[in-house]
């Protein structure tokens, strides 16, 4: 049985940081940070390959860092100058995503 843990968000001020944590059941390939705001589609945020190879949404460029350690099963996501639009529920999935593989993921909220 597939199984992804998020961990790690919270509530922050905005220029704040978080670092997620995902551990999942097993190794994966392609992975990818998710996040669904209120009212909103889910949309990918991060993803990285089974070789560190890693892509981002344009309006997270420069600012959230997705890594992988193989040897733990986890997937981390470093999140820096959070603003007040990141806020949402940060799921992670493999990539492409899998529906039966979503967890319960871990709620980020930018606020002053």
């Amino acid at each position: 049985q597939v199984n992804f843990v998020e961990s790690g968000g919270g509530l922050v001020q905005p220029g704040g940081s978080l670092r997620l944590s995902c551990t999942a059941s097993g190794r994966f390939y392609g992975m990818g940070w998710y996040r669904q705001a209120p009212g909103k589609q889910r949309e990918l945020v991060a993803g990285i390959t089974s070789g560190s190879i890693t892509d981002y949404t344009d309006s997270v460029k420069g600012r959230f860092t997705i890594s992988r350690d193989n040897a733990k099963n986890t997937l981390y996501l470093q999140m820096n100058s959070l603003k007040p639009e990141d806020t949402a529920v940060y799921y992670c999935n493999t990539r492409p995503s899998i529906s039966n593989y979503w967890g319960q993921g871990t709620q980020v909220t930018v606020r002053s």
